[in-house]
């Protein structure tokens, strides 16, 4: 069989290797072989966000590449027989056909609102290769940046609006010119990878798909502010992250990226990874300098801010992975193309892990300023099953419930947090109508309840008894005083916590009563769950002029609960039952009622 220049790209991000992208690239690999083309390269990518799609594997023959979705391993050896040896694709396995350009599919409808910065590499490259990297323009941002005095650097970030995008959206310029103007020999910038939040992978598909745009940025940075030392903290659940962040280290040390006299010149800069352990506190910047310090990871009280006194009492600066992702586009294309993306106040874009009942789940990277509208419909495709959205959950355990009210609201962060909400990371958990808002507001705060480090009364005892209350009104227990009680209680901890966790814990508890206060209302008034998700105010019976007696219901019950002969109506025995709704599921015939 004559070969055709091409090659075999398999996304190898965490989404795919747990979607079987391993067996793909086993299959396609075989399939290579037994048709004569093993010299055909397969490489692994890192996700490019339509992670709901993979295992994806992509054709690439001659200069076009199309993409297959959800690829089992026995279609592989037909795919690239017929397109990669008969250059005809597989046109009904297609997920569409992919571009180098900011938005990779202009024709999907995930795709088409996207504009990729941090994510600019995601997919497109192989992350262990340096040189794949490089041919990317990577690294000429920073030989541009060490051409030119720091302080030019501190002010093109400064002018590019760029924002923190790991929290509360600091204004990224003015913390390295806080840093730069620090007195002493010896400074740190560390880059904090310590992504926690539930429903977020921002931070790990950068890491996995794209380290050196991280490292590039750390050592712009470095150069900037005038540090001569480094870490990069990721949490020890990312080892695909920490594998690649090795690997690139080194590469970039033994290219010159890294170490003494960097590309010729005067600056040094050398790079540590540190594996956290797991705790979300060490997300917060003083709680994650203790932990590199090998002391337990616990907040302390600012001042002295990091810029003056960080890790080992000397001036630090702390980033997240996206923003400094975004420096060396920023230094190579010039502030001014960054800034006329998104907002006045909140420039550039932004990376959502939108996750959830939504159709179309995954990372997407879009202009500040898009609507959460946009997002949940023209990016995720709605609502499964035709139903309604019920809210929409921003900035993880630290952000706020936004309801269906608000879904024309601009992302960007004043909006949100006028709102009652933060921008956070970038997790967005879409929930419908079926998702109880006191039951979803109490796991938020067992996360927080269960995450609090315990140095500070507030955050330790006040996120416990909230958490007391919630599980009291969902039990059926609460009370209206309960009410007044828990948001006495929220207001309190968030202006008497020592550290942003719980400064920010009560958010979910307080915009969920702000937009949702009728849910809390029914469970505790009429005894009664809406959503029909908290056991102990919710029953089943079965209507006897409706049920057929099909038996399909007491086939699913798992503890025997149902009972009745064949064509005859059954009916639920209230003491054996345990509330798990199968029946109410299964039931083709709508005699099955919750109450």
């Amino acid at each position: 069989m004559a070969e055709r220049r091409g090659r075999i790209l398999i996304g190898a991000g965490t989404c795919g290797l747990a979607a079987g992208a391993g067996a793909v690239w086993a299959a396609a690999e075989r399939a290579l072989t037994d048709l004569g083309l093993p010299d055909t390269p397969v490489i692994g990518v890192g996700c490019i966000g339509y992670c709901q799609e993979e295992p994806l594997l992509d054709v690439e023959l001659d200069g076009q590449r199309f993409t297959y979705r959800r690829v089992k391993p026995d279609q592989v050896k037909r795919i690239i027989e017929k397109h990669l040896a008969g250059g005809q694709p597989v046109t009904e396995l297609l997920l569409g056909e992919c571009v180098d350009a900011p938005n990779p599919y202009p024709t999907l409808p995930f795709y088409a609102p996207q504009n990729r910065v941090a994510t600019r590499n995601c997919g497109f490259i192989d992350p262990t290769s340096l040189s794949d990297y490089e041919a990317r323009g990577g690294y000429m941002a920073l030989r541009n940046a060490l051409a030119k005095p720091p302080h030019d650097i501190v002010e093109a970030v400064k002018a590019s609006g760029l924002r923190g995008r790991g929290g509360a959206g600091f204004p990224t310029g003015r913390k390295w010119e806080l840093a730069a103007k620090s007195p002493g020999p010896h400074k740190f910038l560390i880059c904090n990878a310590d992504e926690g939040d539930p429903g977020a992978f921002m931070d790990r598909s950068i890491l996995e798909g794209d380290p050196h745009a991280v490292i590039e940025g750390m050592v712009i940075g470095a150069y900037a502010i005038g540090a001569d030392e480094g870490y990069i903290y990721c949490r020890a659940e990312y080892p695909l992250a920490l594998e690649r962040l090795r690997d690139a280290i080194e590469q970039a040390r033994q290219k010159g990226y890294l170490g003494n006299n960097i590309l010729g010149t005067a600056h040094s800069f050398h790079l540590h990874l540190k594996e956290g352990a797991g705790a979300f506190v060490c997300g917060e910047e003083t709680a994650l300098m203790a932990s590199i310090e090998g002391r337990r990871g616990m907040p302390r009280p600012r001042p002295p801010y990091p810029a003056q006194a960080g890790l080992f009492a000397l001036p630090s600066n702390i980033n997240n992975v996206e923003t400094l992702a975004a420096i060396a586009p920023i230094i190579r294309n010039g502030a001014d193309w960054y800034a006329a993306m998104g907002t006045a106040g909140s420039k550039g874009t932004k990376v959502f892990a939108l996750t959830g009942q939504v159709n179309r789940t995954g990372l997407a990277e879009v202009p500040m300023g898009i609507s959460i509208r946009e997002i949940v419909y023209d990016i995720g495709g709605g609502i499964p099953n035709d139903r309604e959205l019920k809210a929409v959950q921003i900035g993880g355990p630290s952000g706020g419930c936004l309801p269906a009210s608000l879904l024309d609201l601009p992302v960007d962060y004043e909006s949100l947090q006028r709102e009652g909400a933060i921008m956070g990371s970038g997790g967005m958990v879409v929930v419908d109508e079926t998702t109880c808002m006191v039951d979803f507001a109490r796991f938020f705060m067992a996360f927080c309840a269960r995450e609090s480090c315990g140095k500070c009364t507030p955050c330790r005892e006040g996120t416990t008894r909230m958490l007391e209350i919630l599980t009291r009104i969902c039990d059926g227990n609460g009370t209206m005083a309960d009410l007044d009680r828990l948001e006495r209680l929220a207001g309190n901890v968030k202006i008497t916590s020592l550290c942003g966790l719980g400064q920010s814990a009560p958010n979910p508890v307080l915009s969920s009563l702000k937009h949702f206060r009728h849910e809390f209302e029914a469970h505790i008034r009429d005894r009664r769950c809406p959503a029909g998700v908290c056991k102990n105010l919710i029953s089943y019976r079965i209507e006897a002029d409706k049920c057929t007696g099909c038996v399909l219901c007491a086939r699913n019950c798992p503890v025997e609960a149902i009972t009745g002969e064949k064509r005859k109506a059954h009916v639920i025995d209230p003491e054996i039952c345990i509330k798990c709704g199968a029946c109410f599921d299964v039931c083709k015939f709508d005699a099955v009622i919750r109450g």
